[in-house]
């Protein structure tokens, strides 16, 4: 008994190989060519198993893309946009800037700058930067 089944498995598992092999080709959406003749050479097969495979790493990168990092990118949006307006509503919470200490190691300056009227950086922000100018 166990000796036919053991001959049942072998000799049906050729059969159900081919089958399952030709159902992955059918339901892989690639077609596979078949070469004859001179096209039937190493080279050839090598090409049509790359281009297979480029198709089919070609279309886990698109669905990655589309499902994941469209997501990632919305929700890092999000948190960039949620820690904006904190930072600004924290900053609303503090004295003018006319109050705050000046201290001897900020907005050092010695020389004037070129534009403007010398006083402020290329990347002055009057929401941000005050300096106090000596009015004594």
């Amino acid at each position: 008994m166990l000796g036919l089944r053991a001959l049942q498995r072998t000799t049906a598992a050729p059969a159900f190989r081919r089958q399952l092999i030709a159902q992955r080709r059918w339901t892989s959406g690639v077609e596979h060519k078949e070469f004859t003749g001179a096209a039937d050479n190493a080279f050839n097969r090598e090409r049509a198993a790359v281009k297979e495979h480029a198709a089919g790493s070609s279309d886990l990168w698109r669905k990655m893309s589309i499902y994941i990092v469209i997501p990632c990118l919305c929700m890092a949006a999000v948190n960039a946009w949620r820690l904006w307006d904190e930072h600004w509503e924290h900053k609303s919470h503090e004295p003018p800037l006319e109050e705050k200490v000046e201290y001897p190691y900020q907005n050092i300056r010695t020389k004037k700058f070129f534009w403007g009227d010398g006083d402020k950086t290329a990347f002055w922000n009057t929401d941000v930067n005050y300096h106090k100018t000596d009015e004594e």
